[in-house]
């Protein structure tokens, strides 16, 4: 059987010591304002992998509203949504990740990140892709037109 989840996720960031994204510290001068450690990385995995096993989302199996998931680490969630999906005969074969932040830059941290996930999915590295852009806002096609 073969399967396609998606997942996106995002938080705000406040004044802090680092954030945590695919599992690794970046340190930084921003955390993430979340109910666990905030990785959006891990929680759109997450995600994916919860959809394409049609079981549901984050907030189902780890909703905010439970202490129990305070400053939970996210690869738990990862980890426990693998299993669900198991569990249904599924497994992870590839993800491909884009994570748009204007800050930090991520280019000397992608590739950290990729190994990361790639032992969390129990994959090869070459079946995990992480991307990063500042998400910079383009000109729409209509504001474009409105200038001429």
């Amino acid at each position: 059987m073969f399967r396609i989840g998606y997942g996106f996720d995002s938080h705000k960031l406040e004044p802090g010591t680092g954030i945590v994204l695919g599992g690794v510290v970046i340190p930084c001068e921003k955390s993430v304002l979340a109910h666990s450690d905030g990785d959006v990385v891990l929680h759109a995995l997450t995600d994916a992998v919860l959809g394409a096993a049609a079981a549901g989302d984050i907030g189902d199996h780890f909703p905010d509203t439970d202490p129990v998931w305070k400053d939970a680490e996210s690869s738990l969630f990862l980890e426990r949504a693998i299993k669900t999906a198991a569990g249904k005969g599924l497994a992870p074969v590839n993800c491909d990740i884009t994570v748009i932040a204007p800050y930090p830059r991520l280019s000397s941290w992608k590739e950290k990140i990729r190994v990361g996930i790639s032992d969390m999915l129990e994959i090869p590295v070459d079946r995990v892709s992480v991307k990063a852009t500042t998400g910079k806002e383009q000109p729409s096609p209509t504001a474009a037109k409105e200038s001429r």
